[in-house]
């Protein structure tokens, strides 16, 4: 049995984007596809005391069929007016000064000026801190043709998929019965019922990037998400909904 999950790859993402990570032996970050302006690709919410905030990479966009693996970054000291942010924001959470050593370096180590490889970087350096060690691949890699599910089929098949995890938002698109008669199961990951944790300047807001959730809770943060309760995060399609939709 292989669960695997294909997402395109996010800048700093939420706490649920590493659940997900967390419950797939592979995550297959789908970036040879069209980069999407004004998204989560190249940008994310922190918190400050003004409220929630964009944190956004300054893209260079050549054409509208731009994929996210071609798209490049317009300014090159984005990191650096990054880290400066963060440390304004978070400097008084409880755990900033145990983390920021770790994030600073992860901040001012990234030189590259390829978006897929900044959010790869980060990715990898988060789920080190999370203690997840899930295999991130690109999915160039595999080379995959076809659009929408015929994609996502072909890139399960090659990966040696069993089971396809998706967020609930595929729902309006994914054809889960072309891969189902492919023998894969699919599975819905389950995004509702995190718990609140202790967050600097009220209201709290669950959809901001994990960061946020490392400088508050430290040591704790993995506490806060779905794979300290295994058993929650996914609920597989029914069988009497399998043959209903055939």
């Amino acid at each position: 049995m292989k669960r695997v999950a294909i997402v395109q790859s996010n800048y700093i993402p939420w706490k649920g984007y590493f659940d997900l990570i967390a419950h797939v032996d592979e995550f297959i970050l789908l970036d040879d596809v069209q980069y999407t302006n004004r998204d989560w690709r190249n940008r994310n919410l922190i918190k400050t005391a003004a409220g929630p905030s964009w944190l956004s990479i300054p893209v260079r966009q050549s054409s509208r069929s731009q994929l996210i693996n071609e798209s490049t970054i317009v300014y090159p000291a984005w990191n650096v007016k990054h880290w400066r942010t963060l440390m304004h924001a978070y400097r008084r959470a409880p755990y900033f000064d145990e983390y920021a050593t770790v994030l600073e370096k992860m901040y001012l180590e990234c030189e590259t000026s390829s978006l897929s490889e900044i959010n790869r970087h980060f990715l990898e350096g988060i789920c080190s801190i999370l203690d997840i060690h899930t295999d991130l691949r690109p999915s160039a890699d595999y080379g995959a043709t076809g659009s929408k599910t015929e994609r996502l089929l072909d890139l399960c098949q090659k990966s040696g998929a069993t089971q396809y995890v998706s967020g609930p938002a595929a729902r309006v698109y994914l054809d889960e019965s072309l891969l189902r008669n492919a023998g894969i199961d699919v599975l819905w990951f389950d995004y509702e019922g995190y718990r609140e944790y202790p967050q600097l300047h009220p209201p709290f807001h669950h959809h901001v990037s994990v960061v946020d959730l490392i400088f508050n809770t430290g040591p704790t943060a993995k506490k806060y998400l779905k794979v300290a309760t295994p058993g929650t995060e996914t609920v597989e399609v029914p069988l009497d909904l399998r043959a209903s939709s055939t």
